[in-house]
């Protein structure tokens, strides 16, 4: 599963850190951007590219109820942390996450993190910039990915190459977990086109054998047993 896009807003500084700093702990979370200005929080939102708005409620001149209110439509999630538990109701009628009340420890912070992430649309494609354009390819069309230093090579079912920079770790927090698999430190296969697998090596559909490393067998191992 890609990772949770958060921008956060509040008016006090002390709370954007800490929220900050909790979203910062938390696997698969990315703080896309953190404002002590509200309304610099929602142009931020209203841009894109945002999956979750941490508000707080009483805030000057655009307040966390009016952003969520403006959020109605889209597909981006609201959790409000605030001080104040009079607007719990108001909170759950925009269809807020989750409402916490400060202080709000890590603990349940992270809990309804792990929500937001759960609500995320499964991906079906994945963009990659090769040979100065943009390519988006459908996942299901991916059965390998090669590791190359700051570089991946992505092989294609149809037997096209795409070479891009990104790296093989930064890519691997991007692909759903139930349909990639990790099985080297250099290679990134899709379960889908596995077709035989001797401990050592794994043969794909089509483009042959790959090496599969000490660490990461057993989670293949399990992966195999469940199919």
């Amino acid at each position: 599963m890609r990772a949770l896009r958060v921008v956060i807003a509040d008016d006090e500084p002390l709370a954007v850190r800490l929220l900050r700093s909790y979203c910062e702990r938390t696997p698969g979370v990315e703080v896309a951007g953190a404002y002590t200005d509200p309304a610099r929080a929602m142009t931020h939102i209203e841009a894109g590219g945002v999956d979750l708005a941490v508000l707080d409620i009483q805030m000057p001149g655009l307040t966390g109820m009016d952003i969520a209110r403006r959020l109605a439509d889209s597909a981006v999630q609201v959790i409000f942390v605030t001080a104040y538990a009079d607007y719990a109701v108001d909170g759950f009628r925009v269809h807020a996450l989750d409402y916490l009340l400060k202080p709000v420890s890590y603990e349940d912070f992270s809990a309804a993190l792990e929500r937001a992430r759960r609500a995320l649309p499964a991906p079906t494609h994945i963009t990659v910039t090769a040979d100065y354009r943009r390519h988006r390819i459908p996942l299901g069309d991916i059965a390998l990915i090669s590791g190359l230093g700051d570089y991946v090579k992505i092989h294609l079912t149809d037997g096209r190459r795409i070479l891009t920079q990104i790296s093989i770790k930064q890519l691997s927090a991007t692909l759903p977990p139930d349909s990639f698999i990790r099985v080297h430190r250099s290679h990134i296969v899709g379960t889908a086109h596995i077709e035989s697998y001797d401990r050592a090596t794994l043969t794909l559909r089509g483009l042959g054998s790959v090496r599969v490393g000490d660490t990461y067998r057993p989670a293949l191992d399990a992966l195999l047993d469940r199919h």
